[in-house]
């Protein structure tokens, strides 16, 4: 695409890198708005991808990325691969002059998320890490009501985001492709609290680790200018309350479970009895709740734009940031556990220990 003279009104190309249940979300969210049409998809498994293209009546499917990103009928590259690929991918989309937009986490530490971003403005291209939370109808409201001081200052907040997965040798138990659940899921938490409160001053964090590893499990405490803190917790082997709260002088905002796709919010705020009888406050999904966040990316690249201002680079090398340091603390102090390869993530240790599934 000639991005200095692209025509804002024409149709905008999209690739999808991967055929897995990412793409399977976005492909038709995609479809569904006007002026955006899915070119083609890959998947390295041929099979895959030609069912997948079948599926969602896409006309071409490719195993060769590098087709992909050298084909001049494809403006922009959506990356859902396994996210220890998503660097190199994406700095090698970024040099064929496509626009990105990248499944969280966009890649697997802040200096690689900074370079690519240099890349990025350095070719005058839209790149983007796909947190779709922070386009989430709902996710806007609540800034909204936070900044009317409904429930006062904001002093602290609440998040997690925890399920026993199942051992099926995916991508997730396996650190080579991806793997871990403070990548995977503790980002949501991270996010969240950055957006609410900014960049931590402190982070204080323990964790399980296999002994290959990957961490299973995790909580920690970001500490916040003005005694502001948020108390998170992820986890791939137990239940963490995927609910997410932000308390403040005069009450307090629930965003129910799953808080990072939740589209409902209960304002504890202005009575006694509203505080703990909240009437919800309900909001449209979109499709399957991607198309905000698509469709605002789209708008961006039509403008001519290298970031989008819900999610700028600053941000989320920010959030890289601190999941590089609660992933540090992880390391350094965790204890870690033999496992059975056929059990996935699941430790052999006793189920005495505190890092262990109950």
């Amino acid at each position: 695409m000639d991005r200095a003279s692209f025509d804002p009104d024409r149709t905008l190309r999209w690739a999808v890198a991967g055929a897995g249940t990412i793409s399977r979300s976005i492909v038709p969210d995609l479809q569904a708005i006007p002026g955006n049409q899915v070119e083609v998809v890959f998947s390295r498994d041929p099979a895959n991808a030609a069912r997948f293209a079948k599926e969602f009546n896409l006309a071409r499917w490719t195993d060769d990325f590098a087709s992909v990103v050298q084909d001049p009928l494809v403006d922009v590259l959506y990356l859902a691969t396994p996210f220890a690929t998503h660097a190199a991918m994406a700095r090698e989309a970024l040099l064929a002059g496509k626009h990105v937009v990248i499944e969280k986490p966009m890649a697997m530490n802040a200096d690689e998320v900074e370079e690519l971003f240099t890349l990025a403005g350095s070719q005058s291209l839209f790149l983007m890490e796909a947190m779709w939370m922070k386009f989430n109808p709902a996710f806007q409201h609540l800034f909204e009501l936070l900044d009317s001081g409904v429930i006062g200052k904001p002093s602290s907040l609440r998040a997690g985001f925890g399920f026993p997965l199942i051992p099926d040798g995916g991508s997730r138990w396996d650190p080579a492709r991806s793997g871990g659940t403070l990548l995977d899921q503790g980002i949501y938490p991270v996010t969240l609290a950055h957006a609410i409160f900014g960049e931590p001053t402190d982070v204080h964090a323990r964790g399980c680790l296999r002994d290959d590893g990957l961490d299973f499990a995790e909580h920690f405490t970001l500490d916040f200018e003005e005694g502001r803190f948020a108390q998170c917790a992820s986890s791939m082997t137990e239940f963490v309350d995927p609910t997410a709260s932000i308390s403040g002088t005069l009450g307090w905002i629930t965003i129910p479970g799953m808080f990072w796709t939740s589209t409902t919010l209960l304002m504890h705020a202005g009575s006694w009895a509203k505080m703990f009888a909240p009437e919800p406050i309900e909001h449209d999904r979109e499709g399957n709740g991607y198309v905000p966040m698509l469709r605002a990316a789209g708008e961006a690249i039509r403008s001519g734009a290298t970031q989008h201002p819900i999610h700028p680079a600053s941000d989320t090398i920010a959030v890289f940031r601190t999941l590089d340091a609660i992933s540090k603390q992880v390391k350094e102090s965790a204890a870690r556990f033999p496992f059975d390869a056929s059990q996935g993530s699941r430790p052999t240790e006793s189920r005495d220990d505190a890092c262990l599934p109950r």
